[in-house]
């Protein structure tokens, strides 16, 4: 695997998952209490043997660049790196990122530095998943494939809302033939659906997810990839470079049956984080064979009293003083005062801790964490927030979007209360 670059895209502008993005780019987004979502890739890549990564970064970049320089130090003699790449003026353009594949198209020139590399890997920053991309590559070679195609089995319910690949044999190796962003007529859909001898030559066998969705993962020979990024110009992958490309070049799909989530928007980030705590969850964090890499804290273990815990994830350096925790995620550094109430709730932690004075509540000072006889239902709760005393977030109206004109910082999203990032909530506020 040491012949591939790796090329992870740092994603736009997020609005779909604002507030978490107002500070942040979505790859930054805190994952899990104690993760960031960049840290899926990296480690699906390092977990598969790929020593060389780029992440590609535009809009928010900060938090990110910082995260990447402090995580992923490797031994100079290895080999290994994790290099970003920031959108920069240049003498050939002076705009942003256009879309994936122009961002590809303005960083050809780094992919050249790599004589030794013959296949770059293009992966999205904002996805939740595993794989062992050495299965991708293997496919790949074994089709003498120009290119290559993650993709996941859909039903028909669902094919509408992703790029959708039709698969036909060719050459002795089953090929991409069409592919239709967003399918919404009913024939055309029909049209689209594998048939069950389709499925099977791929390994799958159930004809209720009989559609191929592209997970936005694409594996290029180098020169394949260079020579149609220079001679098409066009913005982005999913809505232009593939169509053509499947009309003049060998592209095969690879099969990924595995749990794969886009954490797109804050109801998906919020049921996604919350699946975590299942029993048996459909995204494992402990995986000793494929574990995910972050930035080593060396925090001390969280501490919890008098606390009535069901199914929670607590991350290191927690303070939980006392309450009732049911599905829900505290994160790093989180100071939660006693008789606190979460429930369905992904807290994402602190960047620092206050000085002991300053953690209890004083006239005028609310302290970071959550206070006393706070109770809190699905929520989302950024970092360094102060939620004060007998706070009520419940959002007892249903209401599906919302933004508190009198208590900035506070939002209702997909119906989820979202408290941004350094907001202080009064005591006794109700929402």
């Amino acid at each position: 695997m040491q012949n591939i670059i790796a090329l992870i895209l740092g994603g736009g502008k997020g609005t779909r998952l604002y507030p978490l993005t107002k500070y942040r780019s979505k790859p930054a987004v805190p994952l899990a209490g104690q993760y960031r979502i960049i840290d899926i890739p990296i480690s699906n890549c390092i977990n598969s043997g790929i020593r060389r990564m780029f992440v590609i970064t535009q809009f928010n970049s900060k938090s990110l660049n910082h995260h990447i320089n402090h995580t992923y130090r490797f031994d100079i003699y290895g080999g290994m790196f994790v290099d970003i790449l920031a959108a920069e003026q240049t003498m050939e353009s002076q705009d942003w990122y256009q879309g994936t594949a122009d961002a590809v198209r303005r960083n050809i020139r780094y992919l050249e530095d790599y004589a030794d590399c013959d296949l770059v890997l293009i992966l999205s920053g904002d996805q939740l998943y595993r794989m062992d991309f050495s299965k991708l590559v293997a496919v790949h070679r074994e089709s003498q494939a120009e290119m290559t195609l993650a993709c996941l089995p859909v039903t028909e319910q669902k094919a509408t809302g992703f790029g959708i690949l039709k698969v036909a044999q060719r050459d002795n190796a089953m090929r991409i033939v069409d592919f239709v962003e967003k399918p919404k007529d009913e024939s055309r859909l029909k049209y689209l659906a594998c048939t069950r001898e389709e499925l099977e030559a791929l390994g799958f066998h159930d004809p209720e997810r009989n559609y191929l969705a592209s997970m936005g993962i694409y594996l290029f020979d180098k020169k394949v990839l260079i020579e149609e990024l220079r001679k098409d110009k066009s913005e982005d992958f999913g809505q232009h470079v593939i169509p053509k490309l499947i009309t003049t070049r060998r592209v095969s799909p690879f099969l990924f049956n595995g749990y794969w989530e886009d954490i797109g928007t804050i109801a998906s980030f919020h049921q996604a984080n919350l699946a975590l705590v299942a029993e048996n969850p459909p995204f494992k964090l402990y995986t000793p064979e494929a574990p995910l890499y972050t930035n080593p804290r060396f925090l001390p273990p969280a501490y919890l009293d008098g606390c009535d815990i069901d199914k929670a994830l607590i991350a290191d350096g927690a303070i939980v003083m006392g309450g009732f925790l049911r599905n829900s995620i505290v994160g790093l550094r989180t100071l939660i005062q006693r008789n606190v109430t979460l429930q369905n709730t992904v807290v994402l932690g602190a960047d620092y801790y206050e000085p002991l004075e300053l953690r209890s509540p004083k006239a005028g000072h609310i302290p970071m964490g959550i206070g006393e006889h706070s109770i809190i239902k699905n929520a989302i709760i950024d970092k360094n927030a102060r939620i004060g005393r007998h706070v009520r977030l419940e959002n007892l109206k249903k209401l599906d979007y919302f933004d508190d004109p009198k208590c900035p910082g506070v939002y209702i999203r997909d119906g989820i209360i979202v408290i941004e990032k350094n907001a202080t909530v009064p005591d006794f506020y109700e929402l």
